[in-house]
């Protein structure tokens, strides 16, 4: 993670948000960062991600015992916190 996050900060929003156990959120996290370090950069530098093929990639690992409604909330809470932060945003 970014040095300007703050993680436990972050690990205490998504918990609040998910009611998820923070280990969990932490391999959620985890298992993000792996997918999106594979992911590839359009001409611009962006990446762009369909949350439908990342929560099918994080639930289908078999360290994740959430089920793909709360591996979405903690991810789309996740991209609300960096948001807000402002380190992270949608590509229009």
């Amino acid at each position: 993670m970014s040095e300007k996050i703050n993680e436990q900060e972050l690990l205490a929003v998504l918990a609040a948000e998910s009611k998820a156990d923070p280990q969990q959120i932490r391999l959620v996290l985890k298992h993000e960062q792996d997918f999106l370090a594979s992911a590839k950069a359009n001409s611009k530098g962006e990446v762009d991600i369909d949350m439908d093929d990342l929560v099918d990639y994080i639930t289908g690992r078999r360290d994740v015992k959430l089920d793909e409604l709360t591996v979405e909330t903690i991810l789309e809470a996740e991209m609300d916190y960096l948001m807000d932060k402002g380190l992270a945003g949608y590509i229009d």
